[in-house]
Parts: C-alpha cells; structure tokens; sequence
C-alpha cells in the first residue's frame, strides 16, 4: 500500500513513525508528530468523506470506538477500504498494530517490538482502586473492558467501575464506590491540578490522556511516564 488516510490519532502517530510518507490526510485532533505535514480531513466524529475520497488512499485506518458506524458505511460506500481496529487491552493493542503495520508496510517496526517488551513484565507492587473519570459536566468515567482501564491494571491500579455495564458510565461523585485515588487524563476533558481534583475528597494523580488511552508508539514510554505520574 502506498497512500494512508487515519481518522485515529493514535494510529496516525503509528504510521507516522513507521513510515511518514505513507500519510496523506489526518484529522484535526491527529498532533503526533508535531510537524505532520498531510491534508486535514476534519474530525474523528465528522470526517469529511469527499476529501478523504479525493486523495484516493488505499486504506482509511479507524476505530471502532473512536468513530461513527455512519461515518465508516459512508467510506465504504464511496468506495474505500477501511480498516478498523477495536483493541480493548494492551495486549490486543499490540497485536492489532502488527496485523495493521503488516498488512501495510509488510514489517514490523523496531517502536512496536520495544513496546511489546516494555509491557511484558507483570507489576508486583502494592496495587490502589481508583475511580477514572473522562469527563464532567455531566461527569462520566471509564467503566468495563477499557483499553485505559487495562493500562492502569498493568501499573497496579485497579478501575473500581471495571464491572460496571457501560464502558463509559456517567456517575455520581457521591455514590461511587470505595476507592483510594482518583485518576484523571487531560483527554478527552482537559483535568488539570486546577480542574478536577477539588471535586474528589481522595488523592487526586493527573496523567496524560496520550499515554493513558492511545496504543501506539506512545506504548514504549507510556509505562515509566504513568508510573511516575501516578505515585
């Protein structure tokens, strides 16, 4: 394959730092790396199809969670392939990026085998319970089968919402259940020090939402970043 359209930026980042030149459109909220020079082609919500379709790519790369069924009919409808990846832990996240990277580029990357050794020891720390909200107003937090919550599992936090129905459950800050931490990712809401904790009577950790919920090259420093943030 020689022309890529991603409407995930976490996969964008992948093929990016894989082989960039493959790029040729990315939506809006795609900022890894920095200096990706490719056509805009929206949201990952509203990807412009007629510009996606202009570039003829060989493959749209998309999600199933992070964009619309609709979207995706509308893609396939106009006649391109379309890609989807549904990794809910880290072991499908990696697995779900060789499939991809060989189906593309017919290798796997020195950043996805480092990755795959990085998480491949088991923590054997203290483990916390943690509540993990991923937005306010109205307040909702990561709930069952969550490619974050496993990150988190991995560092020895455990998602006291993880048996909840929903993936995503919208909450009551004064019925949740016992927990010791309260874990908080600048994406998709912007927490920060000044903007979530003063909710919670627990301690509060803010974390990066990149390394939190993206799989992909950010997997090879996510484990030592999250550990640091969440001590």
């Amino acid at each position: 394959m020689r022309r890529v359209v991603s409407i995930v930026p976490s996969l964008t980042e992948a093929i990016a730092a894989t082989h960039q030149h493959l790029l040729v459109g990315a939506t809006d909220w795609c900022t890894q790396p920095a200096d990706l020079e490719v056509t805009r082609v929206r949201g990952t919500k509203n990807p412009d199809v007629d510009v996606i379709r202009e570039l003829v790519p060989d493959v749209v790369l998309a999600n199933a969670e992070e964009n619309r069924e609709q979207d995706l009919d509308a893609l396939r409808a106009a006649g391109l392939a379309v890609w989807v990846t549904a990794p809910t832990t880290v072991g499908e996240s990696l697995d779900s990026l060789e499939r991809m990277l060989w189906a593309i580029i017919g290798e796997t990357p020195h950043w996805l085998e480092v990755a795959r050794e990085v998480w491949s020891t088991p923590y054997e720390g203290r483990r916390r319970t943690a509540v993990v909200p991923i937005w306010r107003r109205p307040w909702m937090a990561l709930g069952r089968d969550t490619f974050a919550g496993d990150v988190l599992a991995r560092l020895g936090v455990d998602n006291v919402l993880a048996e909840s129905p929903e993936r995503y459950p919208r909450i009551d800050l004064g019925a949740l259940p016992e927990y010791e931490v309260v874990v908080l990712p600048d994406e998709p809401y912007a927490f920060s020090p000044a903007d979530g904790p003063e909710a919670f009577d627990r301690p509060a950790r803010c974390v990066s939402g990149r390394h939190l919920t993206w799989y992909g090259p950010s997997l090879v420093e996510a484990r030592d970043l999250l550990t640091e943030q969440l001590r």
